[in-house]
């Protein structure tokens, strides 16, 4: 089977093609809202995977869960997604599907990390 993904490109003053890269990682609580932290970060897991193809300017994502084997201090969750600019991330940030997955996670959540830059 073979996907095709449409991708806008954007020309830079150099005449080189950018793209925009969003990562953020969470840290969760031990306990939030009457469960786990294994069973919240499943839940954001999945409410972040369903973004995709329903926020158009969400060119793609990846949504992991850190190892059982990992060092337990590293942060539980990353999300790693691209956008074609700074406007379409800015669009995909004040998205209402979104933005209900960031309500759940204040809740959820320790703390998060992100990064953003072009490539």
């Amino acid at each position: 089977m073979v996907y095709y993904i449409y991708v806008k490109i954007i020309n830079d003053k150099k005449g080189s093609f950018k793209m925009v890269k969003h990562i953020v990682m969470f840290k969760f609580l031990p306990e939030a809202m009457g469960r786990t932290k294994k069973e919240n970060v499943e839940i954001a897991k999945n409410m972040l995977e369903n973004l995709q193809g329903k926020i158009p300017t969400l060119v793609s994502s990846s949504v992991q869960i850190n190892s059982e084997s990992a060092n337990p201090d590293n942060y539980d969750l990353v999300l790693i997604s691209d956008y074609n600019s700074w406007e379409d991330l800015n669009e995909y940030i004040v998205h209402p599907l979104h933005k209900a997955v960031g309500e759940f996670m204040k809740d959820v959540r320790e703390s998060r990390a992100c990064v953003d830059y072009e490539y």
